[in-house]
């Protein structure tokens, strides 16, 4: 009995949507097939359905990274910084929406890098490296989401469109790659520069605590 226990218990982390993935984040190249583990869960929960044969863009909590995938390959891969308080979808939770969304803006076209942004308007200042500061900037390029999951990650109490979930720059750029943000997803500048090049309006982005 105590066997047969471990074995369910071994099958279900193995097939559990919430389980860490064990593919090392270093297996995950551009322009390189995604690992096999990676690719069953992601068709797991849908992105046959929401990508398609199009570009789509897979934001992975755990592995602080935002993964560019068409056809199964992967088109490209940049560190980022998702909440400070983990992963969470309710409004006031300054925590990451999980689940599926899309594109609902794209704002920054053809500014420079290091654009300051107030209430989604270009300020008409530039931050630069040599100018620290605390606050919270929205720099360079923002990809503004919406959820596309009524009840988890849109409608009332969870809407990330009205939480204002965007992927953008900041001058936090020394904390990219670990968790510091306030529910968005902070990129570096010249990173999001080049991704907000390959996006598109409509665009699915799938975002995973895993």
């Amino acid at each position: 009995m105590v066997l047969l226990a471990l074995l369910i218990f071994r099958v279900f982390v193995r097939q559990s949507p919430s389980a860490p993935l064990h593919t090392p984040v270093t297996e995950i190249r551009p322009q390189a097939a995604i690992p096999p583990e990676v690719r069953d869960r992601l068709d797991a929960v849908g992105w046959p359905k929401h990508v398609g044969d199009g570009l789509g863009l897979w934001v992975s909590v755990s592995w602080q990274r935002i993964i560019g995938i068409q056809g199964g390959v992967v088109q490209c891969i940049y560190p980022c910084s998702t909440a400070s308080r983990g992963a969470g979808n309710r409004e006031g939770s300054n925590k990451t929406p999980l689940g599926w969304h899309e594109i609902a803006e794209r704002m920054g076209a053809g500014l420079p890098q290091g654009a300051v942004f107030t209430e989604r308007k270009y300020a008409g200042r530039v931050w630069t490296k040599d100018q620290p500061t605390e606050k919270d900037f929205v720099l360079t390029r923002i990809l503004w989401l919406r959820g596309v999951e009524r009840g988890i990650n849109l409608g009332p109490g969870v809407d990330s469109h009205d939480r204002y979930i965007y992927i953008h720059g900041t001058p936090d750029e020394d904390k990219i790659g670990k968790p510091a943000s306030l529910g968005c997803v902070r990129m570096l500048n010249r990173d999001v520069i080049e991704l907000f090049d390959r996006t598109t309006q409509g665009m699915p982005v799938l975002i995973t605590e895993w």
